[in-house]
Protein backbone atom coordinates (compact mmCIF):
# COMPACT_ATOMS: atom_id res chain seq x y z
CA UNK A 1 0.00 0.00 0.00
CA UNK A 2 2.89 2.23 0.83
CA UNK A 3 4.27 1.39 -2.16
CA UNK A 4 1.24 2.52 -4.19
CA UNK A 5 1.38 5.81 -2.42
CA UNK A 6 4.82 6.38 -3.04
CA UNK A 7 4.55 5.98 -6.85
CA UNK A 8 1.73 8.41 -7.02
CA UNK A 9 3.45 10.85 -5.22
CA UNK A 10 6.52 10.25 -7.88
CA UNK A 11 3.95 10.20 -10.38
CA UNK A 12 2.47 13.58 -9.14
CA UNK A 13 5.75 15.30 -8.66
CA UNK A 14 6.99 14.38 -12.01
CA UNK A 15 4.04 15.82 -13.72
CA UNK A 16 4.51 19.01 -11.61
CA UNK A 17 8.03 19.37 -12.55
CA UNK A 18 7.41 18.80 -16.39
CA UNK A 19 4.53 21.45 -16.23
CA UNK A 20 7.04 23.82 -14.50
CA UNK A 21 9.58 23.16 -17.34
CA UNK A 22 7.32 23.78 -19.69
CA UNK A 23 6.21 27.06 -18.93
CA UNK A 24 9.59 28.41 -18.17
CA UNK A 25 10.80 27.30 -21.61
CA UNK A 26 7.39 29.28 -22.62
CA UNK A 27 8.52 32.07 -21.06
CA UNK A 28 12.11 32.00 -22.20
CA UNK A 29 11.03 31.66 -25.55
CA UNK A 30 9.22 34.22 -25.80
CA UNK A 31 11.50 36.77 -24.41
CA UNK A 32 14.01 35.75 -26.80
CA UNK A 33 11.11 36.39 -29.64
CA UNK A 34 10.53 40.04 -28.32
CA UNK A 35 14.45 40.45 -27.85
CA UNK A 36 14.85 38.94 -31.76
CA UNK A 37 12.49 41.51 -33.02
CA UNK A 38 13.85 44.13 -31.54
CA UNK A 39 17.41 43.82 -32.68
CA UNK A 40 15.63 43.22 -36.27
CA UNK A 41 13.96 46.21 -36.21
CA UNK A 42 16.90 48.45 -35.15
CA UNK A 43 19.13 46.57 -37.76
CA UNK A 44 15.99 47.51 -40.41
CA UNK A 45 16.06 51.27 -39.39
CA UNK A 46 20.07 51.33 -39.46
CA UNK A 47 19.76 49.88 -43.08
CA UNK A 48 17.20 52.39 -43.75
CA UNK A 49 19.46 55.61 -42.26
CA UNK A 50 22.92 54.06 -44.10
CA UNK A 51 20.59 53.69 -47.86
CA UNK A 52 19.63 57.48 -47.64
CA UNK A 53 22.58 58.35 -46.81
CA UNK A 54 23.85 56.15 -50.05
CA UNK A 55 21.35 57.52 -52.03
CA UNK A 56 22.20 61.08 -51.28
CA UNK A 57 26.53 60.87 -52.16
CA UNK A 58 25.26 59.11 -55.28
CA UNK A 59 23.17 62.28 -56.18
CA UNK A 60 25.87 63.86 -55.37
CA UNK A 61 28.37 62.46 -57.31
CA UNK A 62 25.82 61.97 -60.20
CA UNK A 63 25.33 65.80 -60.02
CA UNK A 64 29.57 66.39 -60.29
CA UNK A 65 29.70 64.05 -63.07
CA UNK A 66 26.67 65.19 -65.29
CA UNK A 67 28.14 68.84 -64.93
CA UNK A 68 31.77 67.66 -65.83
CA UNK A 69 30.26 65.52 -68.66
CA UNK A 70 28.33 68.76 -69.90
CA UNK A 71 31.30 70.72 -69.25
CA UNK A 72 33.37 68.41 -72.08
CA UNK A 73 30.40 67.52 -74.56
CA UNK A 74 30.28 71.93 -74.49
CA UNK A 75 33.98 72.19 -75.19
CA UNK A 76 34.41 68.99 -78.06
CA UNK A 77 31.27 70.73 -79.61
CA UNK A 78 32.51 74.19 -79.94
CA UNK A 79 36.14 72.50 -81.04
CA UNK A 80 34.00 70.71 -84.13
CA UNK A 81 32.75 74.13 -84.74
CA UNK A 82 35.57 75.86 -85.25
CA UNK A 83 37.06 72.34 -87.39
CA UNK A 84 33.98 72.64 -89.60
CA UNK A 85 33.96 76.75 -90.04
CA UNK A 86 37.78 75.70 -90.97
CA UNK A 87 36.96 72.96 -93.66
CA UNK A 88 33.95 75.71 -94.94
CA UNK A 89 36.43 77.96 -95.31
CA UNK A 90 38.77 75.89 -97.17
CA UNK A 91 36.23 74.17 -99.24
CA UNK A 92 35.31 78.12 -100.70
CA UNK A 93 39.12 78.35 -101.19
CA UNK A 94 39.35 75.11 -103.43
CA UNK A 95 36.01 76.04 -104.92
CA UNK A 96 37.87 79.49 -106.58
CA UNK A 97 40.62 78.03 -107.31
CA UNK A 98 38.60 75.18 -109.53
CA UNK A 99 36.69 77.92 -111.13
CA UNK A 100 40.24 79.31 -111.57
CA UNK A 101 41.49 76.04 -113.09
CA UNK A 102 38.23 75.63 -115.39
CA UNK A 103 38.83 78.82 -117.14
CA UNK A 104 42.40 77.64 -117.86
CA UNK A 105 41.55 74.57 -118.89
CA UNK A 106 39.10 76.27 -121.06
CA UNK A 107 41.94 78.35 -122.18
CA UNK A 108 44.27 75.68 -123.51
CA UNK A 109 41.35 73.58 -125.15
CA UNK A 110 41.01 76.46 -127.25
CA UNK A 111 44.83 76.71 -127.80
CA UNK A 112 44.60 72.58 -128.67
CA UNK A 113 41.92 73.12 -130.91
CA UNK A 114 43.65 75.69 -132.90
CA UNK A 115 46.95 73.81 -132.89
CA UNK A 116 45.22 71.25 -133.92
CA UNK A 117 43.22 72.92 -137.53
CA UNK A 118 47.42 74.58 -138.17
CA UNK A 119 48.62 70.83 -138.11
CA UNK A 120 45.86 68.95 -140.02
CA UNK A 121 46.70 71.99 -142.43
CA UNK A 122 50.10 71.25 -142.53
CA UNK A 123 49.81 67.96 -142.92
CA UNK A 124 47.34 67.89 -145.88
CA UNK A 125 49.86 70.30 -147.62
CA UNK A 126 52.51 67.60 -147.16
CA UNK A 127 50.78 65.16 -148.61
CA UNK A 128 49.50 66.98 -151.22
CA UNK A 129 53.18 67.58 -151.63
CA UNK A 130 54.12 63.88 -151.23
CA UNK A 131 51.80 62.93 -154.23
CA UNK A 132 52.80 65.77 -156.28
CA UNK A 133 56.52 64.32 -155.62
CA UNK A 134 55.59 60.56 -155.78
CA UNK A 135 53.83 61.29 -159.17
CA UNK A 136 57.45 63.21 -160.53
CA UNK A 137 58.96 60.57 -159.48
CA UNK A 138 56.97 58.02 -161.36
CA UNK A 139 56.47 60.21 -164.63
CA UNK A 140 60.93 60.57 -164.78
CA UNK A 141 61.58 56.97 -163.65
CA UNK A 142 58.13 55.49 -165.53
CA UNK A 143 57.53 52.88 -162.53
CA UNK A 144 54.73 53.04 -159.97
CA UNK A 145 55.34 53.28 -156.67
CA UNK A 146 55.02 49.42 -156.15
CA UNK A 147 57.23 48.72 -159.11
CA UNK A 148 60.30 50.62 -157.63
CA UNK A 149 59.79 49.14 -153.97
CA UNK A 150 59.57 45.96 -155.73
CA UNK A 151 62.89 46.32 -156.97
CA UNK A 152 64.45 47.82 -153.83
CA UNK A 153 63.65 44.98 -151.71
CA UNK A 154 65.17 42.65 -154.44
CA UNK A 155 68.85 44.67 -154.62
CA UNK A 156 68.63 44.23 -150.65
CA UNK A 157 67.60 40.74 -150.37
CA UNK A 158 70.30 39.96 -152.80
CA UNK A 159 72.52 42.48 -151.09
CA UNK A 160 72.19 40.65 -147.64
CA UNK A 161 71.89 37.15 -149.29
CA UNK A 162 75.52 37.31 -150.96
CA UNK A 163 76.74 38.67 -147.32
CA UNK A 164 75.13 35.52 -145.86
CA UNK A 165 76.61 33.14 -148.07
CA UNK A 166 80.06 34.57 -147.88
CA UNK A 167 79.78 34.54 -143.94
CA UNK A 168 78.51 30.73 -143.80
CA UNK A 169 81.05 29.69 -146.55
CA UNK A 170 83.76 31.23 -144.34
CA UNK A 171 82.38 29.76 -141.25
CA UNK A 172 82.27 26.24 -143.08
CA UNK A 173 85.72 26.56 -144.14
CA UNK A 174 86.82 26.99 -140.77
CA UNK A 175 84.55 24.32 -139.46
CA UNK A 176 86.14 21.87 -142.03
CA UNK A 177 89.39 22.68 -141.82
CA UNK A 178 89.49 22.35 -137.17
CA UNK A 179 87.79 19.28 -137.58
CA UNK A 180 89.94 18.09 -140.11
CA UNK A 181 92.92 18.79 -137.55
CA UNK A 182 91.09 17.53 -134.40
CA UNK A 183 90.06 14.31 -136.30
CA UNK A 184 93.44 13.70 -137.11
CA UNK A 185 94.98 14.31 -133.94
CA UNK A 186 92.64 12.07 -132.12
CA UNK A 187 92.94 9.60 -134.51
CA UNK A 188 96.89 9.44 -133.80
CA UNK A 189 96.43 9.44 -130.25
CA UNK A 190 94.13 6.45 -129.86
CA UNK A 191 95.87 4.64 -132.53
CA UNK A 192 99.61 5.08 -130.68
CA UNK A 193 97.29 4.23 -127.08
CA UNK A 194 96.11 0.96 -128.60
CA UNK A 195 99.10 -0.07 -130.72
CA UNK A 196 97.86 -4.22 -131.68
CA UNK A 197 99.63 -7.03 -133.76
CA UNK A 198 98.33 -8.98 -135.98
CA UNK A 199 98.61 -12.29 -137.37
CA UNK A 200 97.14 -13.18 -140.26
CA UNK A 201 95.23 -16.14 -139.98
CA UNK A 202 95.34 -19.15 -142.80
CA UNK A 203 92.14 -21.46 -144.00
CA UNK A 204 94.48 -24.36 -143.34
CA UNK A 205 95.59 -26.28 -140.12
CA UNK A 206 98.97 -28.97 -139.97
CA UNK A 207 98.51 -31.82 -137.43
CA UNK A 208 102.19 -33.10 -136.83
CA UNK A 209 102.18 -37.55 -136.48
CA UNK A 210 104.78 -39.02 -134.75
CA UNK A 211 105.67 -41.23 -137.92
CA UNK A 212 104.84 -41.39 -141.41
CA UNK A 213 103.58 -45.14 -140.35
CA UNK A 214 100.64 -43.32 -138.45
CA UNK A 215 99.24 -42.44 -142.42
CA UNK A 216 98.01 -45.33 -143.10
CA UNK A 217 96.51 -46.00 -139.69
CA UNK A 218 94.34 -42.13 -140.04
CA UNK A 219 93.26 -44.04 -144.18
CA UNK A 220 92.17 -46.89 -142.74
CA UNK A 221 90.91 -49.99 -144.43
CA UNK A 222 90.06 -48.54 -148.01
CA UNK A 223 90.03 -45.26 -146.89
CA UNK A 224 87.37 -45.82 -144.33
CA UNK A 225 88.84 -44.03 -141.36
CA UNK A 226 89.53 -40.84 -143.08
CA UNK A 227 86.06 -40.90 -145.00
CA UNK A 228 84.64 -40.95 -141.70
CA UNK A 229 86.83 -37.66 -140.64
CA UNK A 230 85.80 -35.96 -143.07
CA UNK A 231 81.97 -36.57 -143.09
CA UNK A 232 81.84 -36.16 -139.34
CA UNK A 233 83.60 -33.03 -139.87
CA UNK A 234 83.36 -31.54 -142.95
CA UNK A 235 86.78 -30.72 -143.30
CA UNK A 236 89.27 -32.03 -146.30
CA UNK A 237 92.20 -33.97 -144.88
CA UNK A 238 94.91 -33.78 -147.25
CA UNK A 239 97.62 -36.65 -146.78
CA UNK A 240 99.99 -36.28 -148.88
CA UNK A 241 104.09 -36.64 -149.24
CA UNK A 242 104.34 -33.77 -146.16
CA UNK A 243 106.61 -35.65 -143.71
CA UNK A 244 105.15 -36.55 -140.23
CA UNK A 245 102.23 -33.95 -140.97
CA UNK A 246 98.53 -34.21 -142.25
CA UNK A 247 96.75 -30.78 -143.27
CA UNK A 248 93.07 -29.86 -142.54
CA UNK A 249 91.83 -27.71 -145.07
CA UNK A 250 88.72 -25.56 -144.65
CA UNK A 251 87.06 -22.24 -144.74
CA UNK A 252 84.88 -22.90 -141.44
CA UNK A 253 87.16 -22.14 -138.43
CA UNK A 254 85.33 -24.09 -135.87
CA UNK A 255 84.98 -27.18 -138.06
CA UNK A 256 88.36 -26.87 -138.52
CA UNK A 257 89.57 -26.54 -135.27
CA UNK A 258 87.03 -29.52 -134.25
CA UNK A 259 88.75 -31.75 -137.20
CA UNK A 260 92.29 -30.86 -135.60
CA UNK A 261 91.42 -31.69 -131.94
CA UNK A 262 90.01 -34.78 -132.89
CA UNK A 263 93.00 -35.97 -135.09
CA UNK A 264 95.44 -35.09 -132.06
CA UNK A 265 93.63 -37.14 -129.86
CA UNK A 266 93.49 -39.85 -132.23
CA UNK A 267 96.83 -39.73 -132.68
CA UNK A 268 97.97 -39.66 -128.83
CA UNK A 269 95.23 -42.19 -128.54
CA UNK A 270 96.80 -44.51 -131.22
CA UNK A 271 93.47 -46.64 -131.69
CA UNK A 272 91.89 -45.18 -135.00
CA UNK A 273 88.92 -46.95 -136.59
CA UNK A 274 85.32 -45.29 -136.54
CA UNK A 275 83.91 -45.71 -133.30
CA UNK A 276 86.54 -44.09 -131.76
CA UNK A 277 86.55 -41.51 -134.26
CA UNK A 278 83.45 -40.95 -133.21
CA UNK A 279 84.01 -40.81 -129.87
CA UNK A 280 87.19 -38.47 -130.23
CA UNK A 281 84.77 -36.10 -132.20
CA UNK A 282 82.53 -35.54 -129.57
CA UNK A 283 84.98 -34.88 -126.68
CA UNK A 284 86.58 -32.76 -129.68
CA UNK A 285 83.25 -30.53 -130.48
CA UNK A 286 82.53 -30.00 -126.51
CA UNK A 287 86.04 -28.44 -125.88
CA UNK A 288 85.81 -26.28 -128.50
CA UNK A 289 82.10 -25.16 -127.28
CA UNK A 290 83.90 -24.45 -124.10
CA UNK A 291 86.60 -22.59 -125.55
CA UNK A 292 83.97 -20.57 -127.68
CA UNK A 293 82.00 -19.66 -124.58
CA UNK A 294 85.44 -18.81 -122.31
CA UNK A 295 86.55 -16.56 -125.81
CA UNK A 296 83.56 -14.42 -125.35
CA UNK A 297 83.41 -14.20 -121.70
CA UNK A 298 87.22 -12.99 -121.83
CA UNK A 299 86.37 -10.58 -124.57
CA UNK A 300 83.44 -8.99 -122.53
CA UNK A 301 85.85 -8.82 -119.51
CA UNK A 302 88.86 -7.64 -121.91
CA UNK A 303 87.11 -4.74 -123.10
CA UNK A 304 84.81 -4.26 -119.56
CA UNK A 305 81.69 -4.52 -120.97
CA UNK A 306 78.85 -5.90 -119.15
CA UNK A 307 75.59 -7.27 -118.94
CA UNK A 308 75.69 -9.16 -122.42
CA UNK A 309 73.42 -11.67 -122.88
CA UNK A 310 74.87 -15.37 -122.55
CA UNK A 311 73.37 -15.80 -126.35
CA UNK A 312 75.67 -12.88 -127.75
CA UNK A 313 78.88 -14.26 -125.43
CA UNK A 314 78.55 -17.15 -127.64
CA UNK A 315 78.70 -15.49 -130.49
CA UNK A 316 81.19 -13.53 -129.90
CA UNK A 317 83.23 -16.72 -129.07
CA UNK A 318 82.30 -18.03 -132.27
CA UNK A 319 84.05 -14.90 -133.70
CA UNK A 320 87.55 -16.12 -132.23
CA UNK A 321 87.27 -19.34 -134.76
CA UNK A 322 86.23 -16.58 -137.98
CA UNK A 323 88.64 -14.67 -139.84
CA UNK A 324 87.86 -11.48 -142.44
CA UNK A 325 90.86 -11.13 -145.14
CA UNK A 326 93.16 -13.36 -142.78
CA UNK A 327 91.90 -11.03 -139.71
CA UNK A 328 91.09 -12.93 -136.69
CA UNK A 329 87.47 -11.16 -135.35
CA UNK A 330 87.09 -12.05 -132.11
CA UNK A 331 90.54 -9.79 -131.98
CA UNK A 332 89.81 -7.14 -134.70
CA UNK A 333 86.23 -6.28 -132.55
CA UNK A 334 88.33 -6.19 -129.22
CA UNK A 335 90.37 -3.19 -131.35
CA UNK A 336 87.21 -1.90 -132.10
CA UNK A 337 86.16 -1.33 -128.88
CA UNK A 338 89.23 0.00 -127.28
CA UNK A 339 89.57 2.30 -130.48
CA UNK A 340 85.97 3.35 -129.96
CA UNK A 341 86.24 4.33 -126.53
CA UNK A 342 89.17 6.25 -126.75
CA UNK A 343 87.62 8.85 -129.70
CA UNK A 344 84.37 8.71 -127.59
CA UNK A 345 86.29 9.82 -124.59
CA UNK A 346 88.60 12.45 -126.51
CA UNK A 347 85.24 13.94 -127.77
CA UNK A 348 83.28 13.57 -124.11
CA UNK A 349 80.35 11.60 -126.04
CA UNK A 350 79.01 8.31 -124.19
CA UNK A 351 82.36 5.78 -124.54
CA UNK A 352 80.58 3.30 -122.79
CA UNK A 353 78.14 3.02 -126.01
CA UNK A 354 80.78 3.22 -128.17
CA UNK A 355 83.04 0.23 -126.80
CA UNK A 356 80.39 -1.60 -126.61
CA UNK A 357 78.58 -1.18 -130.19
CA UNK A 358 82.89 -1.47 -131.15
CA UNK A 359 82.78 -4.50 -129.36
CA UNK A 360 79.43 -6.22 -130.76
CA UNK A 361 79.68 -4.40 -134.21
CA UNK A 362 80.65 -8.05 -136.27
CA UNK A 363 78.31 -10.02 -134.50
CA UNK A 364 76.69 -10.79 -137.94
CA UNK A 365 79.70 -12.69 -139.27
CA UNK A 366 79.49 -15.43 -136.58
CA UNK A 367 75.79 -16.63 -138.08
CA UNK A 368 76.45 -15.07 -141.65
CA UNK A 369 77.29 -18.07 -143.43
CA UNK A 370 73.65 -19.48 -141.90
CA UNK A 371 71.47 -15.89 -142.52
CA UNK A 372 71.03 -14.43 -145.11
CA UNK A 373 72.20 -10.27 -145.49
CA UNK A 374 74.86 -8.26 -144.63
CA UNK A 375 76.55 -9.18 -141.57
CA UNK A 376 75.88 -5.52 -140.40
CA UNK A 377 71.88 -6.16 -140.57
CA UNK A 378 72.39 -9.52 -139.20
CA UNK A 379 74.01 -8.11 -136.28
CA UNK A 380 71.75 -5.34 -135.63
CA UNK A 381 68.50 -7.64 -135.55
CA UNK A 382 70.90 -10.52 -133.22
CA UNK A 383 71.70 -7.19 -131.15
CA UNK A 384 67.72 -5.78 -130.76
CA UNK A 385 66.77 -9.94 -130.50
CA UNK A 386 68.70 -10.29 -127.07
CA UNK A 387 67.98 -7.11 -125.05
CA UNK A 388 70.53 -4.81 -126.70
CA UNK A 389 69.37 -1.28 -126.84
CA UNK A 390 68.26 0.34 -129.97
CA UNK A 391 71.56 2.85 -130.14
CA UNK A 392 73.85 -0.20 -129.97
CA UNK A 393 71.92 -2.07 -132.79
CA UNK A 394 71.71 0.83 -134.92
CA UNK A 395 75.53 1.70 -134.63
CA UNK A 396 75.73 -2.17 -135.85
CA UNK A 397 73.84 -1.73 -138.68
CA UNK A 398 75.45 1.71 -139.71
CA UNK A 399 79.21 0.95 -139.23
CA UNK A 400 79.16 0.09 -143.22
CA UNK A 401 77.46 2.99 -143.96
CA UNK A 402 74.65 0.74 -145.30
CA UNK A 403 72.16 2.64 -143.15
CA UNK A 404 72.94 6.16 -142.68
CA UNK A 405 74.48 6.66 -139.17
CA UNK A 406 72.46 9.40 -136.86
CA UNK A 407 74.68 9.48 -133.31
CA UNK A 408 78.12 10.62 -133.05
CA UNK A 409 79.13 6.93 -131.56
CA UNK A 410 78.13 5.08 -134.97
CA UNK A 411 80.70 7.41 -136.86
CA UNK A 412 83.26 6.37 -133.98
CA UNK A 413 82.72 2.75 -134.30
CA UNK A 414 82.64 3.01 -138.46
CA UNK A 415 85.74 5.09 -137.68
CA UNK A 416 87.53 2.48 -135.47
CA UNK A 417 86.61 -0.64 -137.91
CA UNK A 418 88.41 1.68 -140.60
CA UNK A 419 91.56 2.48 -138.96
CA UNK A 420 91.35 -1.59 -137.31
CA UNK A 421 91.32 -3.18 -140.94
CA UNK A 422 93.87 -0.40 -142.43
CA UNK A 423 96.25 -1.05 -140.10
CA UNK A 424 99.52 -2.59 -142.39
CA UNK A 425 100.08 -6.11 -141.56
CA UNK A 426 95.94 -6.73 -140.12
CA UNK A 427 94.57 -8.12 -143.15
CA UNK A 428 96.34 -10.68 -145.40
CA UNK A 429 97.65 -8.14 -147.74
CA UNK A 430 101.27 -6.73 -147.69
CA UNK A 431 101.76 -3.10 -147.22
CA UNK A 432 103.08 -2.65 -150.56
CA UNK A 433 100.12 -4.80 -152.30
CA UNK A 434 97.32 -2.70 -150.04
CA UNK A 435 98.59 0.49 -151.33
CA UNK A 436 98.83 -0.72 -155.02
CA UNK A 437 95.17 -1.35 -154.63
CA UNK A 438 94.36 1.59 -153.08
CA UNK A 439 96.22 3.48 -156.02
CA UNK A 440 95.07 1.85 -158.90
CA UNK A 441 91.15 2.09 -157.19
CA UNK A 442 92.34 5.78 -157.79
CA UNK A 443 93.95 5.42 -161.19
CA UNK A 444 90.72 4.28 -162.62
CA UNK A 445 88.47 6.53 -161.08
CA UNK A 446 90.53 9.56 -162.15
CA UNK A 447 91.06 8.38 -166.02
CA UNK A 448 87.55 8.81 -166.65
CA UNK A 449 87.08 12.79 -167.91
CA UNK A 450 84.93 14.68 -165.80
CA UNK A 451 86.45 13.68 -162.87
CA UNK A 452 87.57 16.13 -160.25
CA UNK A 453 89.10 13.93 -156.94
CA UNK A 454 88.60 10.51 -155.86
CA UNK A 455 89.45 9.06 -152.47
CA UNK A 456 89.79 5.61 -151.56
CA UNK A 457 88.32 4.62 -147.76
CA UNK A 458 87.31 2.31 -145.50
CA UNK A 459 90.53 0.24 -146.49
CA UNK A 460 90.15 0.34 -149.85
CA UNK A 461 86.34 -0.74 -149.34
CA UNK A 462 85.00 1.93 -150.88
CA UNK A 463 86.32 4.89 -153.14
CA UNK A 464 84.34 7.99 -153.97
CA UNK A 465 84.69 9.76 -156.89
CA UNK A 466 83.86 14.17 -156.91
CA UNK A 467 82.84 14.91 -160.59
CA UNK A 468 82.38 18.46 -162.03
CA UNK A 469 79.27 19.53 -162.00
CA UNK A 470 78.86 21.31 -165.40
CA UNK A 471 80.61 18.58 -167.28
CA UNK A 472 78.77 15.61 -165.52
CA UNK A 473 74.42 15.83 -164.76
CA UNK A 474 73.04 13.52 -162.90
CA UNK A 475 72.40 10.50 -165.75
CA UNK A 476 75.91 10.96 -166.56
CA UNK A 477 77.37 10.48 -162.79
CA UNK A 478 74.87 7.07 -162.63
CA UNK A 479 76.44 5.82 -165.51
CA UNK A 480 79.80 6.79 -164.64
CA UNK A 481 79.52 4.67 -161.22
CA UNK A 482 78.64 1.79 -163.34
CA UNK A 483 81.60 2.26 -165.30
CA UNK A 484 84.08 2.50 -162.64
CA UNK A 485 82.29 -0.58 -160.98
CA UNK A 486 82.93 -3.00 -164.29
CA UNK A 487 86.60 -1.51 -164.65
CA UNK A 488 87.15 -2.14 -161.26
CA UNK A 489 85.89 -5.63 -161.47
CA UNK A 490 87.89 -6.37 -164.82
CA UNK A 491 91.17 -4.98 -163.61
CA UNK A 492 92.01 -5.49 -159.93
CA UNK A 493 91.95 -8.94 -157.72
CA UNK A 494 90.74 -7.56 -154.35
CA UNK A 495 88.85 -9.57 -151.53
CA UNK A 496 85.15 -8.73 -150.80
CA UNK A 497 83.52 -6.29 -152.53
CA UNK A 498 84.27 -2.28 -153.39
CA UNK A 499 81.85 0.38 -153.14
CA UNK A 500 81.58 2.92 -155.75
CA UNK A 501 79.94 6.36 -154.38
CA UNK A 502 79.41 9.64 -157.43
CA UNK A 503 79.15 12.59 -155.64
CA UNK A 504 77.95 15.46 -157.65
CA UNK A 505 78.06 19.04 -155.93
CA UNK A 506 77.18 22.36 -157.16
CA UNK A 507 79.15 25.47 -155.95
CA UNK A 508 78.69 29.04 -156.36
CA UNK A 509 81.84 30.91 -155.87
CA UNK A 510 82.39 35.22 -155.88
CA UNK A 511 85.11 37.04 -154.90
CA UNK A 512 84.72 40.88 -153.62
CA UNK A 513 87.43 42.99 -155.04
Amino acid sequence: MMTVLWIVVVLVVAIICAAAGFLARKYLGEAKISSAEQAALKIRLDAQREAESIQREARVELKDEMHQLRTQTEAEVKERRQELTQLENRLLNREEGLDELQKDMARREQSVSDREAHYKKALEEVGAMQVEEQRQLEEISGMSKDQAAEILLKRTEDEVRHDMAKLVRSIEDEARHEGERRAKDILSICIQRNAASHVADTTVSVVPLPSDDMKGRIIGREGRNVRTLENLTGVDFIIDDTPEAVVLSGFDTVRREIARLTLSKLVADGRIHPAKIEEMYSKAREEVEKQIQDAGEQAVLDANVHGVAPELLRLLGRLKFRTSYGQNVLMHSLEVAHLAGLMANELGVNAKLAKRAGLLHDLGKAVDHEVEGSHAAIGGNLARRYGESEAVAHIIEAHHNEVEPTTVEAVLVAAGDAVSGARPGARRETLETYIKRLESLERIAESKPGVEKCYAIQAGREIRVLVKPDEIDDSAAALLCREIAKEIEQELDYPGTIRVTVIRESRAVEYAK
